[in-house]
């Protein structure tokens, strides 16, 4: 089995002033490690991308996610009740 040699931990102020040099690595070496108590981890886009799930549009998400099996009482619109805010001149 090989041995993998250990991982580079950068610390801030390490990475601010290296930071092509922190990108050129996470592109060839894999994911940087920056901070010590605080741990941040920089890796190229393709990298986040392969593995973060996708993303459902908002529309299609809320319609796999409506509340079902209920019954909603919708509010009666029939009554004569004064609306606000409206003339009477404009009804």
């Amino acid at each position: 089995m090989e041995m993998s040699k250990p991982q580079r931990v950068w610390t801030v102020a390490e990475a601010k002033t290296h930071l092509s040099e922190v990108l050129r690595l996470a592109e060839t070496e894999g994911p940087q490690h920056i901070g010590r108590r605080n741990t941040f981890v920089v890796v190229p886009k393709r990298l986040w991308q392969r593995q973060s799930p996708p993303r459902k549009p908002l529309g299609q998400w809320l319609v796999e996610n409506m509340p079902r099996g209920m019954e909603l009482e919708i509010p009666d619109r029939s009554s004569n009740r004064k609306i606000p805010f409206v003339d009477e001149e404009d009804e």
